[in-house]
């Protein structure tokens, strides 16, 4: 057995004993020993040095500050998207008055113009998108291919444009209102089945291909002028629906927990057709038609997801949007996209961060118009 013999400790300058800044004291001045902070929560700590860790509990992700960035552990750069969303958008929508299976992408963190992704296995309309960072699903619709609505669910691979493949089906043929996603469940909500408004609540795991499972009702079944986009966070779902035109209320659900929705609050609006997109915990929706008259609004408004409660005004879009925008988002960024201007459809693209209320900016434009815009978003690779 070695033994280590230690005749003396001095500081890094040899001029005395130093002091163990993250254990022992022995009198003297700074070991020049580095500690690291070690930070557990859902917000990026501030002013890091090389070093420390951070356990991300919103995405479940430990990572270390190294040369200027937080990395995961393996190394690979951190990525603050959530789980429900990614830097690149994956849109779809009904083009310049026909149907279009066509899919577009663009990225959300960098203003450009859309391009084509690939295409849809029909030509729905009406249709409604969300998912996880892997994996886009588009669900229900008006299939224009066979003149009737339909139940199908696909999907695609955010990461890898191409076609879309088969995941299954809803339970019943219908263009959905609304859909959400956690990440691991992706809910549709209610529309119009060829028995009239429902207020169905259908859900699939993400990762699993298979047919859609009933999970609850929506408080109302005058729901297919609702809302589009995936909104919520990691464990609430929101679905803003119109009543009558006379009230534009926001059901929540738990995603764990299947279950009929819960009366959450009001939009500032009554009407209908508003995009809708959200960040680990803010919902905002934006543009759509105002009441009865085609009215259109520019108007941006946000709810505190964990929150239930009415909605508070944001800002304004640079336009004014109606015929059903779409909206997506990734951790930090929101934008609103297609629908309509003063009832002419339109390429306009916006964006706004999410945690900062003020007005939209122009982002870019679209490959072509998109009415009932809908999409989005997962890792870009």
């Amino acid at each position: 057995m070695s033994e280590f013999d230690l005749e003396e400790i001095t500081d890094r300058a040899g001029t005395g004993a130093p002091n163990f800044t993250h254990g022992f004291n022995i009198n003297g001045s700074d070991s020049g020993l580095l500690g690291v902070t070690h930070t557990v929560g859902t917000t990026e700590p501030s002013s890091p040095s090389n070093g420390d860790t951070w356990w991300n509990t919103d995405n479940d992700s430990f990572n270390v500050y190294i040369d200027g960035e937080w990395k995961g552990w393996l190394g690979d750069t951190y990525s603050a998207n959530n789980a429900w969303s990614g830097d690149r958008a994956v849109i779809i929508g009904n083009g310049s008055g026909t149907s279009q299976d066509q899919i577009q992408r663009f990225d959300i963190t960098t203003a450009g113009n859309s391009v084509d992704f690939g295409d849809l296995l029909n030509r729905p309309i009406i249709a409604r998108a969300s998912g996880s960072s892997t994996r886009v699903i588009v669900g229900g619709g008006y299939d224009y291919a066979s003149s009737g609505r339909t139940n199908v669910l696909q999907y695609v691979t955010p990461s890898s444009p191409g076609n879309a493949t088969d995941f299954g089906d809803l339970t019943d043929a219908r263009y959905p209102s609304g859909s959400s996603s956690n990440g691991t469940r992706a809910l549709w909500f209610a529309g119009s089945a060829n028995s009239g408004n429902v207020n169905t609540v259908d859900y699939v795991t993400v990762a699993s291909t298979g047919n859609a499972t009933d999970f609850g009702d929506t408080v109302n079944s005058e729901n297919a002028k609702g809302t589009s986009g995936s909104v919520g966070d990691a464990t609430r779902a929101l679905f803003a629906n119109s009543q009558d035109n006379t009230r534009q209320a926001i059901d929540y659900f738990t995603y764990a927990s299947a279950g009929n929705g819960t009366d959450f609050g009001d939009l500032i609006q009554a009407g209908a057709q508003v995009a809708a997109c959200s960040d680990a915990t803010r919902s905002v929706f934006s543009g759509g038609r105002e009441g009865n008259s085609p009215s259109h609004t520019n108007m941006i408004q946000y709810v505190t997801t964990q929150t239930a409660g009415n909605a508070t005004d944001f800002g304004n879009l640079t336009w004014s949007s109606s015929e059903q925008p779409g909206g997506v988002a990734n951790a930090t960024r929101g934008v609103t996209f297609g629908g309509g201007d003063q009832g002419t459809l339109t390429t306009n693209m916006d964006f706004y961060t999410i945690q900062t209320a003020a007005n939209a900016a122009d982002f870019a434009d679209l490959l072509n118009t998109l009415e009932y815009a809908n999409g989005s978003s997962g890792a870009a690779a």
